[in-house]
């Protein structure tokens, strides 16, 4: 028998979406995480999301203060959102875009004066939700009956359920147009729905039977079921594989298979695994009812339970009466009989223990407890490829295998396992995905984009997912033991998807949270250099990455952070500002370090003289340094002894001059100096001649009378003349000094 499954089936787009979203929720809080009615219509699911900490409630308020609810994908009227803040409830709003979609126009549609009409059911949450968009004055109706039975209308604005037949949908505004002068219409089915229900009728017309699987109540999974009903072809509804019965498939040669929006792909790779293995068991008892008239040379044990009248009629005494003895030895080969039977009964696809007997070169035997050994070829024994079976198992060997094929062509029981594996790891691995767990593996090879790693069965890790850097030789981890995230599974297409990075990333995470707890403003701690920006230097201290800007590495000004520091370079910073909530963390380095302010004043005493570099030029004066960290002005008028209308006319940026202290001011950390008077009592010492001493008075006759000079001035330069008096050209050269002409 073929099985075909659907080319739609399985998890919508919004379902998905709001399982994701509630799993990563419960991942990431610690409070309570509650979903107002079950996330999907699956008892199996919703039983597996219970087991993470997502429970259901029927009413907002049953979540309590401080929980966090999951709106499913369905949506929620306003009403609700409103209610939930009004309790310090935090939302998290799954609803399915397109069920938004629908929600938006509803209310659009109300607000410009249209009677809402939503064709659908009116008891389906969606539509609920919907009617409390439009302010609870749309009208459902469920078909186009029911659109007949509404009074008339100036305007309609059409709607519909996203999960709505588009059938039904047409026919019901058909008749809707018939009661009102205006009318809107916006198809808000959700095309997956469509496409899964096509794709399921299609499939029903050409198969001889039709399983679909959902939960019972699921909307959309009996629709589906009454859709692939309607081609004739037997139709059964199952929820789990389990309730498969075997005689539905009894001569069927084709059979299809769907499922509803809310299934997993797991649950519908069950049921094709346990379809498969059905048909193969039906193979084998029509094969045996065929072979049976064909074959009385069989064992005496089974001609004796084919023919019992003869057996009876040959030795009925000896067996019952005359050597009881016998009879139990007699028992016991009967049991041992059955035993034969219950394994000769084996189906395909069960698996059992064994005991490895002996290893071949290319198989190996095991004993499960039937009269002759069952054999594993080599490419069964991994799901990677070896070359010796020693590699694998030794002789002695407890291992799981399952059962492929009860004969081959030379009549021995076929076993794989690598397959007995793989179905013991499937639901571990879903196991540990959904609950966040790492598993361990061995990685077994480097391929293309990244590393195959053995977990029981085959998964595949992304080089860009191996570590939280980039590694350039993946062939290191060849054979290592890795523990690593399972972040993407899907049995029916028998992919796994795995991450160290997220798990190292979640480790950092939680290193980060305890390193920041310790942490407070004003300590210093020690850290390396791990790169390097325009801005600043990214530090590390402890696995946690703290910003050292650039004006908080050095006293000085600095053009780029690599003037101080080098990636690598291992420093002790002080904490200046931390911000826990958001992992933030300022960091300083010059404060760990001697100020350069630190006796300036006894280094650079007033009136003294010191060489320094012009820096820069501003409209006001000149800064130089006079060593690094420590910079001083020489004010504009400070230039020189003449006025200055621009610094630049004095000196230039990178100018080495000397200047004179003026004044110090150690803690506001200014200087101010002078270009003009650097040097200047040396110079005037140098400019200052020394003056003559004056001969004492002599008595001199008196004069004869003169015509009298000008007023002030003495015209007698004879050695008669008064030894004060000076001559006009010391007059004038006095004048011209005291007033600083030159």
């Amino acid at each position: 028998m073929r099985v075909y499954i659907a080319a739609k089936a399985g998890f919508c787009f919004g379902v998905k979406r709001a399982i994701d979203m509630a799993v990563q929720s419960a991942r990431n809080r610690d409070g309570p995480l509650c979903s107002l009615g079950p996330l999907i219509h699956n008892p199996q699911v919703v039983n597996s999301l219970s087991k993470q900490g997502i429970n259901v409630i029927e009413d907002v308020e049953q979540a309590g203060i401080g929980s966090a609810l999951v709106i499913r994908s369905h949506g929620v009227a306003p009403e609700l959102h409103r209610r939930a803040e009004n309790l310090n409830i935090e939302v998290i709003d799954a609803t399915c875009p397109f069920v938004s979609k629908a929600q938006q126009t509803a209310q659009k549609l109300m607000q410009e004066g249209f009677q809402v009409v939503i064709v659908g059911e009116k008891s389906h949450p969606e539509v609920r939700g919907l009617v409390g968009w439009s302010s609870g004055t749309a009208i459902v109706v469920k078909d186009e009956h029911e659109a007949g039975l509404l009074s008339n209308f100036d305007s309609i604005g059409v709607i519909a359920q996203t999960t709505q037949s588009r059938e039904r949908f047409h026919k019901a505004v058909e008749v809707l147009k018939s009661k009102c002068d205006r009318i809107q219409v916006w198809d808000t089915i959700c095309h997956a729905t469509g496409e899964r229900q096509q794709a399921a009728v299609e499939l029903a017309e050409q198969v001889g039977i039709m399983i679909v699987v959902g939960g019972y109540n699921s909307a959309n999974t009996k629709k589906l079921a009454m859709l692939c009903r309607t081609t004739s072809t037997p139709t059964y509804h199952v929820e789990v594989a389990e309730e498969l019965n075997p005689q539905w498939f009894k001569g069927v040669k084709d059979a299809g298979l769907t499922a509803g929006a809310s299934t997993p792909d797991w649950i519908i790779e069950e049921v094709y695994r346990y379809m498969k293995a059905i048909d193969d068991f039906n193979k084998n008892e029509s094969e045996e009812e065929v072979q049976t008239p064909e074959a009385p040379s069989g064992s005496e044990e089974q001609a004796a339970e084919e023919t019992p009248e003869p057996v009876v009629e040959e030795t009925p005494e000896p067996v019952v009466e005359d050597t009881p003895e016998p009879a139990a030895e007699d028992t016991q080969t009967d049991q041992g009989m059955d035993e034969a039977v219950d394994v000769k009964s084996l189906r395909p696809g069960d698996i059992v223990k064994g005991t490895v007997v002996q290893v071949a070169n290319d198989e190996v035997l095991v004993d499960v407890g039937v009269k002759s050994e069952g054999v594993v070829p080599l490419k069964e024994l991994s799901c990677y490829s070896i070359n010796s079976p020693q590699e694998i198992v030794q002789q002695g060997d407890e291992i799981d295998v399952l059962a492929l094929k009860n004969e081959d062509s030379e009549g021995r029981l076929i076993l794989s396992k690598q397959r007995a594996d793989a179905e013991k790891s499937w639901p571990v691995l879903k196991e540990k995905m959904d609950n966040g767990e790492p598993v361990e593996g061995v990685v077994r090879e480097v391929v293309k984009g990244g590393l195959l790693v053995d977990l029981g069965l085959r998964a595949f890790l992304p080089a860009s997912l191996v570590e939280i850097g980039y590694v350039e030789d993946l062939q290191q981890y060849v054979g290592q033991d890795i523990m690593a995230k399972v972040i993407e599974l899907n049995r029916s297409r028998k992919k796994v998807i795995l991450s160290r990075k997220e798990m190292q990333e979640e480790e950092k995470a939680q290193n980060r949270k305890e390193i920041l707890e310790d942490l407070e403003e004003g300590d210093t701690a020690e850290g390396v250099v791990r790169r390097l920006t325009n801005f600043g230097a990214f530090i590390d201290i402890g696995g946690i990455d703290g910003l050292l800007h650039i004006s908080e590495m050095a006293w000085y000004r600095i053009e780029h952070p690599s003037d101080v520091v080098n990636v690598g370079d291992e420093l002790k910073v002080k904490i200046l500002r931390l911000d826990k909530e958001n992992e933030k963390v300022s960091l300083g380095l010059k404060q760990v370090l001697p100020s350069p302010w630190e006796g300036v004043d006894q280094k650079y005493p007033v009136d003294s003289e010191v060489e320094v570099e012009v820096v820069r030029l501003a409209p006001f004066g000149a800064f130089v340094r006079l060593e690094p960290g420590v910079e001083g002005l020489v004010h504009i008028s400070q230039l020189a002894e003449h006025h200055v209308s621009e610094p630049s006319e004095i000196v230039s940026e990178e100018d080495n001059i000397t200047v004179r202290v003026l004044s110090v001011d150690t803690e506001e950390k200014r200087i101010r100096l002078s270009l003009k008077d650097a040097g200047k009592i040396e110079k005037e010492r140098q400019k200052e001649p020394e003056k003559p001493a004056r001969a004492p008075k002599k008595e001199q006759p008196k004069a004869q009378p003169k015509k009298a000079p000008q007023q002030g001035y003495s015209q007698d330069n004879s050695d008669e003349s008064d030894g004060g008096a000076i001559t006009i050209g010391e007059m004038v050269g006095d004048i011209f000094k005291d007033k600083n002409y030159k």
